[in-house]
């Protein structure tokens, strides 16, 4: 399903999009009825996402070899609403998420090497090994994120 970085980076841009609006849904049912589930689910599903995306950004900026620019403002999108859909669309036009993924570990030339390219490798020719450990440490990340509570604390 996810042969290439275009097809992953794609799919989780739009779930981020789409987490959005159950989020801002959520917002609109508590403001107008009072029901505060809302934003509890819309806001988890949203944070399990806005990670889940952030992942994929360092995944496909690591098999890529994006510079620090592309990379941080793919992250940063996520913090903008529906900012994910368009730049997508930018990195796809700059050719940014081209190409296949790096199951080798050997690079053509040795300037082109990076410490990180045997483990990457590793994991790409096991992708059930490396999104189940995407997902663990996704849910690691979200459970403690819980914990510590929302953004601006909870009502005293």
């Amino acid at each position: 399903m996810f042969r290439a970085p275009l097809t992953l980076f794609r799919t989780l841009a739009f779930a981020e999009a789409v987490s959005w609006t159950l989020l801002i849904a959520g917002l609109i049912v508590r403001a107008t009825t009072g029901w505060a589930p809302a934003v509890t689910i819309g806001g988890g599903i949203h944070g399990f996402v806005f990670l889940s995306y952030g992942a994929t950004v360092v995944l496909v900026a690591l098999n890529n070899r994006w510079r620090v620019g592309p990379t941080a403002a793919a992250l940063v999108s996520a913090i903008v609403p529906y900012a994910t859909v368009p730049a997508e669309i930018w990195l796809h036009r700059r050719g940014l998420l081209d190409g296949q993924w790096r199951t080798e570990s050997s690079a053509t030339l040795d300037a082109e090497r990076r410490w990180y390219d045997a483990p990457l490798a590793w994991f790409l020719r096991r992708p059930w090994v490396l999104v189940g450990g995407i997902l663990v440490l996704v849910a690691a990340l979200f459970a403690a994120l819980l914990l510590i509570g929302p953004p601006g604390g909870t009502k005293a």
